[in-house]
Formats: C-alpha cells, structure tokens, sequence
C-alpha cells in the first residue's frame, strides 16, 4: 500500500511542481510530512539538507530519499526501501515526461501566440510563490533552532546570514559557503 501511495504523491507533485526542485519542497514536505506522515519535520530537514549537497536535482534527491526514508519507516528491510526510492523518482518524473511528449511538438509551433506567453506570464508568479513557500517552511525551530535556546538560535542566524552575504553580494562559489557554513556549524554547535 505504501508503494501505491508513494507512486500517487510524488506523480501529483511532479504534476504540479512548477519551477523545478526547489518549488516542490513545499509540495513534497506537504505530502510527505502532513498528509501521509511518512517523515517527521525534523526528518524531512535533514532529507532536504542532503538532497541539495548531493549532484543532481535537488527534486529527483529528495525523492529518492523520501520514497527511501518512507518505506524503510513503514518497517520495511533496506532492499525493499531501495525500491521505494526507485517509485519515488520514477513517479516524479513520469509526469514530466508525459507532458513533454505531448507538447513539444505543438510548443514549438505556437510558443510566440499570445496565449501561449500569457500562460508562461502566469505561471511565473505561482513559481515565484512556491519558492516563497519552500523557504518558509524550512525556517523551522529543526533548523534555526529557537529563542528559547539564544546561543543556537543567534548562531544559526549569524551563519544564515553570513551565507547569504557571502553567496549574493561578496559573490563566494555557493560551494565553498555550504562547506563553511557545515564547518562553522560543528565547531559552534557540537
């Protein structure tokens, strides 16, 4: 049942997953956090932490870890968690690929109509929006900790922002800042 399920959620959301990867973290922990409870809060941080210093999508990552984390949560050995992975990423990609056969063809023919572009037009703010959503939901105690807790809450802030800085206005490779944002993590935190 876990496989149908996980077939279902992640064919919706690559269905629906506008504006690639990091516009279906919100849609992903959606499913997999609130609706099917697959994974908790604390779970999914740490998947959406390793999908993105993994090489590749950060959508197809997630995936394959949430269809891992799921099965293998639902008591099942590591093999078959494997194959829940595999349902996972097949499943969010199969939308995609559907829909890029089908449209391609007529894409390339009408992309210059006025319908066509007023589509594209709406659809940018939607991806703009679930961008807006993903970092919202990642802004959790889990990952910036609480004032309750003032040393780990200032230093998650101060290397947030530090990152931030580094990576949009001093113009650091994004590479080298998640590297030392992990090591100023550790030597701080732990």
């Amino acid at each position: 049942m876990v496989f149908l399920q996980l077939f279902i959620a992640f064919f919706e959301i690559g269905l629906f997953g506008f504006g690639g990867g990091y516009a279906m973290i919100s849609l992903i922990q959606g499913m997999v956090v609130t609706r099917f409870h697959w994974l908790t809060i604390s779970e999914f941080t740490n998947v959406i932490a390793i999908s993105q210093m993994t090489p590749g999508p950060v959508g197809i990552n997630t995936a394959t870890y949430c269809g891992y984390t799921a099965v293998h949560n639902a008591g099942y050995s590591t093999a078959v968690s494997v194959l829940g992975s595999a349902t996972a990423t097949f499943a969010l990609v199969l939308p995609t690929f559907i829909l890029m056969i089908l449209i391609s063809k007529m894409f390339m023919k009408y992309m210059h109509t006025d319908t066509v572009q007023s589509v594209f037009a709406g659809l940018r703010p939607a991806v703009v929006g679930l961008l807006a959503a993903a970092t919202l939901l990642l802004m959790t105690p889990e990952n910036f900790s609480t004032p309750d807790d003032p040393w780990t809450f200032w230093v998650s802030i101060v290397i947030f922002l530090a990152t931030f800085i580094g990576t949009k206005v001093m113009k650091i490779n994004p590479i080298l800042m998640i590297g030392c944002a992990a090591l100023a993590g550790l030597i701080l935190l732990y």
